[in-house]
């Protein structure tokens, strides 16, 4: 069944009609007056399903382009004991012990229901890789890839969290896993010993995004500063990223120690990433809680400079990371409440500030992760949209609203309705005079 989205409004403003046929856009085009009116280039059967946004805003479908799946969840277990990045990889390396793919695959689903329900439609998911958990992870979500299919789409990135030269064994699952079908390779720079491994592991990386035909997706420069050289990868990256001719095809997570650079520092190495093709996904929930643990004053933030990346033109996105687990133990696979939360501690605001957020979670994370040519609320785009419960397009992330509707390729995949009623007697008595006016 084909579906009519009418009177939708648009971030700009605009109110359209946007008809769908075969999972794709067909038009969009301005919105006739009158309630479920709809018009365009489309042919609108006699099965189509016509929805009447009445005024609320349209969206293209939310991209989380960074999620641990595997390990959501994992508060229920056990906690950080200090709150800290080792002690997070150090309490998670141990439950990881006990995954199995029963267990991982009834967190992973729960997981992905809250996302889809929250108007997510494309996941960028991070198992692990390692001899601790060799390729569970991975093989849950070959399985999950195709049970979601209709529902989401779901990326899956290799993910050596324990290192590759610090954990043996751990290349070799990561050619099998490629060869399984994961989608990216990823890594965790900075987890070697040494200087000299963090950069044997990024080369590493590099050549299997080439040997595979595959983008990269890397963890670096996640602590404080940039005092430990292992925490200071980014123009390293940069600089073999664009050697090894791999522009536009690679991503770095978190990328917190830039901020304690002095800003002429950090507008070099933006520049350098820009010229190099390299997107940034800050992680803020997770880079907020893990970050600034061992401050006793003037707690640093550690969140990557968001405007400084758009005024140097870097590819940028945000994203989940962890759900309530010991690297961020809240959290519900909420995109807007992640943006409004980066909008909040990056001194973002404003009707202009907030769009451009937005956009990390849709048309700029749908570059990051590779489907920008059919991502957006255009004719030939796929239509993956949601229709927020707000009419007003620069309250997105101010007003919290619902998803009202999620679609994924032209189906409805959920649905939220929500009723409120003010019982006051203040309402009560404003109801009387209007039926007396």
């Amino acid at each position: 069944m084909d579906l009519v989205l009418t009177n939708a409004r648009l971030t700009d403003g605009r109110s359209v009609d946007v008809t769908i046929a075969d999972g794709v856009i067909v038009s969009v085009a301005d919105a006739l007056p009158g309630p479920g009116s709809a018009h365009g280039t489309g042919t609108v059967v006699a099965s189509s399903r016509v929805v009447d946004c009445a005024g609320r805003v349209l969206i293209p479908g939310l991209i989380e382009a960074h999620l641990h799946v595997d390990k959501a969840l994992l508060d229920r277990e056990r906690l950080n004991p200090d709150g800290t990045l080792a002690g997070a990889i150090a309490v998670t390396g141990e439950l990881k012990r006990g995954f199995t793919h029963a267990t991982v695959r009834d967190r992973a689903r729960t997981l992905l229901d809250q996302a889809i329900t929250n108007g997510t439609t494309l996941v960028r998911a991070h198992p692990d890789v390692d001899p601790i958990v060799g390729l569970t992870g991975v093989e849950v979500l070959l399985d999950l890839r195709d049970e979601y299919r209709d529902a989401l789409d779901l990326q899956i990135v290799a993910f050596p969290q324990e290192g590759i030269a610090k954990a043996p064994g751990t290349l070799a699952l990561l050619r099998q896993a490629l060869t399984a079908g994961a989608d990216v390779i990823g890594g965790c720079a900075y987890n070697e010993h040494t200087l000299a491994a963090c950069h044997e592991h990024v080369e590493t990386v590099l050549e299997l995004a080439e040997e595979f035909g595959v983008p990269a997706d890397l963890h670096a420069d996640f602590a404080d500063d940039t005092s430990d050289p292992r925490y200071a990868l980014a123009a390293h990256i940069a600089d073999r990223v664009t050697a090894r001719g791999l522009q536009g095809r690679v991503a770095l997570g978190h990328v917190t120690s830039v901020a304690s650079l002095p800003r002429g520092e950090r507008r070099a190495l933006f520049d350098r990433l820009a010229a190099a093709g390299v997107a940034v996904v800050p992680l803020p929930a997770t880079d907020l809680h893990l970050g600034g643990r061992s401050d006793d004053h003037d707690v640093r933030r550690g969140v990557v400079p968001v405007r400084e990346l758009w005024d140097a033109g870097v590819t940028s996105a945000y994203a989940s990371n962890n759900v309530r687990n010991a690297f961020t133990p809240f959290g519900n696979a909420d995109l807007l409440d992640v943006g409004l939360l980066l909008a909040q501690t990056g001194h973002l605001s404003g009707p202009d500030d907030l769009r451009r957020v937005l956009a990390m979670a849709t048309t700029k994370a749908a570059e990051v992760v590779g489907v920008a040519d059919t991502h957006g609320i255009r004719p030939g785009a796929a239509a993956d949209l949601v229709v927020l419960s707000t009419t007003d397009p620069d309250g997105v992330l101010l007003d919290r609203p619902d998803r009202a509707l999620v679609v994924k390729r032209g189906r409805v995949v959920a649905e939220t309705t929500r009723t409120t009623r003010l019982t006051t007697s203040r309402t009560t008595n404003r109801s009387k005079e209007l039926s007396h006016a």
